[in-house]
């Protein structure tokens, strides 16, 4: 008797609390209930990812900043450029110069932000932050190579000679001639000969950074936007007009590179001040003609560009582009998303700075700190095929629900901030905000290391004579 009444107490609040839930979850069905965060802001489980910054000369980085403020004359792929092709910045820390606000350069610049953050002062760092800089070898997790391999590209794309970007020739390619000493440095390193560069890591955001020198470092962490520079083209696929097959590279993997974010080029919009209507259905400012995967772009443009609500033009990356940009992103429902020369571009982070809902057109297309954010809570995603069929996308874009959209802008606001790389101090050299780009770049950096160690210790005890193909799938 004595143990009965013990538990009876415990029973009855039970049943109490079960029969309150019941009622609860009963009376508010589950589609009217708050959202919860998908998105959590990172907390540091684990212990820190321990980066060896590998030895370059200045003149591989932040020396590439100071040789493109001192320049006279403007980016050459820019058309109309502002009467100052190039502001020279207001009292700048000379060790730490900025990056440039051309938007060819700037949507680019995470090379920038992560060497930033290896170059903060212990004392100034964030608790939080997922990355330490170490100096000792033996005690590193990964090895940063700190060359900003897109600004090289890009010098030499805006600056120097016409055609000769393709060009081995060091005379004429000082963005060749740059990538070949990097590779000579780096594979004389004793950190190289330690792993075969496996546990190197690379940032290559241009797709065309590192161009000639990608066999030589297909071994290491590549961070780039997207695998769609690593693609060849077979030329028999060409045939009557057809979309070009692509061939995927060993060199590439989601296994051991990791998917980073462009740099948003449009300012931020946070929710409180979204307050203009959005009177555009669907708003597309781009280039129309592209090559490769970027053809159904052009296909899409033919047939959406007569529709009601629906802006299709063309975009340029000047002061008057930007201008429109900001406007149109802004006052339209819906941001379309088609791949370009590769499958992704910065459109999509301004569409997401903007509260601009993303569709994304793409069968097979890479995102960023996919594991840490769910896209599809705010982003649509329509298949090649669908998107090509007269009428389809505009009929379903305008069924979507007001109160859809708005679940799917309010989710877009929680992850605006997973990827900011500014982290307001100037050279970008200071503590780094724990739920912004840098910090998730490094966390899923460290998510690679097992692989590669794993990698490391089987090539130590491969036989000799004993070759292995490289099999890397990217999917």
């Amino acid at each position: 008797m004595m143990k009965w009444r013990s538990l009876s107490l415990p029973i009855a609040i039970f049943l109490a609390f079960s029969l309150l839930c019941l009622f609860f979850f009963s009376s508010y069905p589950l589609s009217s209930l708050p959202l919860s965060s998908p998105y959590p802001i990172p907390t540091l489980h684990h212990p820190p990812l321990k980066v060896y910054v590998a030895d370059l000369p200045r003149s591989f980085n932040y020396g590439l900043l100071d040789q493109f403020w001192s320049l006279s004359t403007p980016d050459s792929r820019i058309a109309n450029p502002t009467s100052d092709p190039n502001p020279k910045p207001i009292n700048p820390d000379p060790s730490y110069p900025p990056y440039p606000d051309n938007p060819l350069m700037q949507q680019y610049s995470a090379e920038y932000w992560l060497l930033g953050d290896l170059e903060t002062p212990p004392d100034l760092r964030a608790r939080d932050s997922v990355a330490v800089r170490v100096y000792d070898l033996e005690e590193s997790d990964v090895v940063f190579v700190p060359f900003f391999a897109t600004l090289s590209a890009e010098l030499q794309l805006g600056w120097g000679k016409k055609g000769a970007f393709l060009k081995k020739d060091e005379s004429s390619n000082l963005d060749y001639k740059r990538q070949k000493e990097v590779v000579e440095r780096i594979k004389r390193s004793e950190a190289w000969k330690r792993s075969g560069g496996r546990d190197h890591v690379f940032v290559l955001t241009d797709p065309v950074a590192m161009w000639h020198a990608k066999a030589d470092i297909a071994p290491a962490m590549l961070l780039v936007v997207d695998f769609g520079g690593w693609y060849k083209l077979d030329s028999q696929s060409m045939k009557n007009g057809t979309v070009p097959e692509r061939i995927q590279h060993t060199q590439v993997s989601l296994i051991k590179d990791v998917i980073v974010p462009y740099t948003h080029l449009l300012p931020t919009l946070p929710i409180s001040e979204n307050t203009v209507t959005r009177h555009i259905l669907l708003y597309f400012k781009g280039a129309k003609h592209r090559h490769r995967g970027g053809l159904v772009r052009e296909k899409l443009w033919d047939i959406l560009q007569n529709e009601p609500d629906v802006i299709m033009e063309e975009g340029f990356p000047n002061s008057t582009g930007r201008s429109q940009s900001i406007k149109g992103m802004r006052s339209s429902q819906f941001c379309l998303h088609p791949a370009g020369d590769t499958p992704t571009s910065c459109r999509l982070f301004d569409a997401v700075a903007s509260l601009c809902i993303p569709v994304i057109v793409s069968d097979n297309i890479p995102l960023p700190f996919e594991g840490i954010i769910d896209y599809s809570q705010f982003s649509l995603f329509i298949s090649e095929s669908q998107a090509l069929q007269k009428n389809y996308l505009v009929t379903y874009l305008r069924s979507i629900s007001e109160k859809r959209k708005e679940r799917l802008r309010a989710n877009m606001a929680r992850v605006q901030s997973h990827f900011e790389f500014d982290n307001g101090f100037p050279g970008g050299v200071g503590p780094v905000p724990r739920d912004g780009a840098v910090n998730h770049i490094w966390e899923m950096v460290y998510q690679k290391v097992p692989n590669v160690r794993q990698a490391i210790l089987r090539e130590k005890r491969r036989p000799e004579g004993v070759v292995v193909p490289l099999r890397c799938h990217c999917t």
